[in-house]
């Protein structure tokens, strides 16, 4: 639970139909496999205590009175065990019969959350037997303790007061208005649902989206158990389907008709600080759900859910196209509005034979396409210097022209060796005044050449560039509009290739890959050999990292100790414990140290969840302290869980 992980389980017990006896016996042996495997909530079936399919036999006092025995059995099962407890059960009240999620907890039971919306269509008849539970709950005599009875009751955990837990069943998360709204608005985070839902054909599509739609709009967990094999099959079929999400992503899913037990990590902190940013999500102040205290300890939870190395880059191949192609229609539409209003004559891209500016370029040409205008009013600058390899330049000719745009070179080396004259630099003093007065002159014809042509220079610098501060300011940081601003470098290199994929022109192709294939470089200092001597990533660090980091930290405001853990588990095969934290250390300090060149970014287009523009998504003060952050990362115990 430290770092905001709980872990939950959805479990579907082998059962038989009415035999409380047993049902009670295997819903005790999920129980304790979940304690075994350190969950903290186990959500059951609903009325899986008798069975869901006993149709008039809920009308037996014989079977209501086992059901009310066996859950205070159940109860007493859990009183030496770590975890908070959902089951089904019918309990009769007031001479009215309610399907109710029983929430157990070390030996009590702590409330009985009623079903609000009872399906009596098709093949279900639930308002045969059942009643509808009150429209708010009230505390009732049972078994001669006071306990909240009713729907919407709020479980809350004792020394960890983020963590709220409410309950619901099956076709009231089916219900235009569900009662997990209102339990979210007055602070449950996770949302836990005893189901009892029929398989037929394509309903587990429906349901998995219904349950992940859910869990997105309330910016919540949700874990919801299903019942399977044991309940009747006289006229269904029950398959086991349990889901657990995370604000609409899928944690895990259970194989259908097959009953089991699953589990996952649903992070609190991250759904509590989504929270926190969604300005239209809002808790309540006037609150008037009961709110019961249960207890479980505070540790660190095992992990089994897999945080993805590129979190930019979509695993599945076609979602990635899909995602690429996206991104380049946003860049270009961008591009394509801001050259249209502007009247510009020309678009002027400085192109190294890199990533970026090869990205920059191939959005530039489709806006272009977009607009029906000649690509050679796309003026493609190549500015050969002191770092400039053989390799780059050629590549960035080649593909110049293949995409039919203009290409002009411009010899710099002479004007910055004036410039050090002017300003007294020695020019064998290779420090960051020789790189950076490089960069400076680049962007100084660029804007320059725009302005002979009437046209807009278009910017080339990427997301992570700007994260870390990776460019030089009022050098390659500024230009008119920047198409690469929100895109992270390590889905740049993804586009760059499906541009490369995609293309018919086969010379294109070979210039993309060769691209693609060429070390990240600035290339500022003095190649060796002919090679390119200055690598970026040597530098600053694996990009793959800090697109890691920067990806936990910004979009859900992880604390570093918890994105240092994330990133052990991730990177285990890649790079050892002081490399990861060597690199972590480096991005907060350039990611706060950088700010003033992100305070003055130009105009680009926002193309993920995650963007640094100081007009949007990133408002921070240039002069903020990284103090905080650095303690927080060098108080963790380097496992990624912080001392207590």
């Amino acid at each position: 639970m430290k770092q905001g992980f709980i872990k939950v389980a959805a479990a579907t017990p082998d059962i038989r139909v009415a035999d409380v006896e047993y049902n009670t016996e295997k819903i005790c042996e999920g129980i304790a496999a979940a304690v075994s495997e350190q969950a903290k909530i186990v959500v059951f079936p609903e009325l899986c205590i008798t069975g869901y399919t006993c149709g008039d036999l809920f009308t037996q006092e014989v079977l209501l009175k086992e059901a009310r025995t066996a859950l205070y059995r159940i109860a007493a099962f859990t009183e030496d065990k770590d975890i908070l407890v959902f089951v089904g059960v019918p309990i009769s009240v007031d001479g009215e019969l309610y399907n109710v999620a029983a929430a157990l907890n070390r030996g009590e039971v702590l409330g009985l959350t009623t079903k609000t919306f009872l399906p009596n269509y098709g093949e279900f008849y639930e308002m045969r037997q059942f009643t509808p539970g009150p429209k708010t709950a009230r505390e009732i005599l049972f078994e001669g303790n006071r306990i909240p009875f009713g729907p919407q009751i709020l479980f809350q955990a004792a020394g960890m007061e983020e963590l709220v837990v409410s309950a619901e069943i099956c076709e009231d998360v089916w219900s235009p208005i569900p009662p997990s709204i209102r339990s979210a608005m007055e602070g449950a985070v996770i949302i836990v649902n005893c189901s009892a839902s029929d398989e037929t054909i394509g309903k587990d599509h429906y349901r998995r989206e219904l349950i992940q739609g859910q869990s997105a709009r309330l910016i919540a967990g949700y874990v919801y158990a299903n019942a399977g094999e044991g309940e009747s099959t006289t006229d269904l079929v029950f398959g086991g389907h349990n889901l657990i999400t995370e604000n609409g992503a899928v944690l895990k899913e259970a194989e259908r008709f097959r009953n089991d037990i699953i589990y996952s990590e649903i992070d609190i902190y991250k759904l509590l600080g989504e929270r926190r940013k969604n300005t239209t999500f809002k808790i309540l102040d006037e609150r008037c759900l009961i709110r019961v205290s249960f207890h479980v300890e505070i540790e660190k939870t095992t992990l089994s859910r897999q945080f993805p190395k590129h979190p930019f880059v979509p695993a599945n191949e076609s979602e990635r196209e899909r995602r690429c192609e996206e991104i380049f229609t946003i860049q270009a539409m961008g591009l394509k509005k801001r050259l249209a209003h502007t009247q510009a004559k020309s678009a002027v891209v400085g192109i190294s034979g890199g990533l970026d500016s090869t990205l920059a370029l191939l959005v530039t040409a489709r806006a272009f396409d977009m607009l029906g205008w000649d690509k050679k009013r796309i003026i493609a600058v190549t500015m050969p210097c002191f770092g400039t390899t053989d390799r780059t330049y050629q590549n960035a000719c080649k593909m110049t022209v293949q995409l039919g745009a203009q290409l002009r070179e411009v010899q710099i080396a002479e004007a910055v060796r004036v410039h050090f004259r002017d300003i007294g630099h020695d020019p064998e003093d290779h420090s960051v005044t020789y790189e950076n007065a490089q960069a400076r002159e680049r962007t100084q014809v660029l804007m320059d050449i725009a302005n002979e042509t009437n046209g807009m220079v278009i910017g080339t610098g990427d997301m992570s560039e700007l994260a870390l501060g990776w460019a030089t300011y009022n050098g390659d940081h500024m230009s008119m509009y920047g198409v690469n601003a929100s895109v992270p470098k390590t889905l740049v290199r993804h586009l760059v290739k499906y541009a490369a994929d995609a293309t018919k022109d086969e010379n294109l192709k070979t210039v993309l890959y060769d691209v693609l294939d060429t070390p990240v470089s600035p290339e500022l200092l003095p190649p060796k050999d002919g090679n390119i001597a200055q690598k970026t990533e040597d530098l600053v660090g694996p990009y793959e990292l800090h697109d890691f980091y920067l990806y936990y930290m910004v979009r859900f405001g992880y604390e570093p100790s918890k994105i240092y853990r994330l990133a052990l588990e991730t990177f285990e095969d890649s790079y050892d414990s002081a490399t990861i934290l060597k690199w972590l250390q480096t991005f907060l300090r350039r990611f706060f140290s950088q700010q003033f060149k992100r305070s003055c970014l130009p105009d680009g287009p926002k193309v993920g969840t995650v963007a640094l523009s100081p007009r949007g998504d990133w408002r921070m003060p240039s002069d903020a302290c990284v103090g905080s952050w650095m303690k927080e990362l060098a108080e963790s115990d380097w496992r990624g869980t912080a001392r207590a």
